[in-house]
């Protein structure tokens, strides 16, 4: 078994839904401060599932790719892809800017 996890605060828990961009009421704060070691606890129990002897996969069934030839074909023309785009600049879909980004 792993060792509890304890020390979240509540500053914590307002710091990683800072990073994830995700809005959290002082109720919610607090009680994610108290419910995240629990979450964490059970995650570290998960992760020990696997030994050492079982090699990490990505799928548990095999699966192969199916490729195809890369042939050129006709596409639609820069104006005929863009005719419906409500705004567009320059050959391209104008967009509205997210997450502060700056131009």
């Amino acid at each position: 078994m792993t060792e509890p996890v304890s020390g979240i605060t509540r500053a914590d828990v307002a710091h990683l839904a800072d990073l994830a961009r995700i809005s959290l009421s002082d109720d919610e704060l607090d009680h994610l401060a108290t419910e995240l070691p629990a979450i964490l606890e059970h995650v570290a129990v998960v992760q020990q599932a696997a030994g050492d002897d079982v090699t990490p996969m990505s799928h548990p069934i095999p699966v192969s790719n199916v490729f195809r030839a890369d042939e050129v074909v006709p596409s639609l023309a820069p104006e005929e892809a863009l005719a419906g785009a409500p705004e567009r600049e320059e050959q391209r879909f104008l967009v509205p800017k997210i997450l502060g980004e700056e131009s």
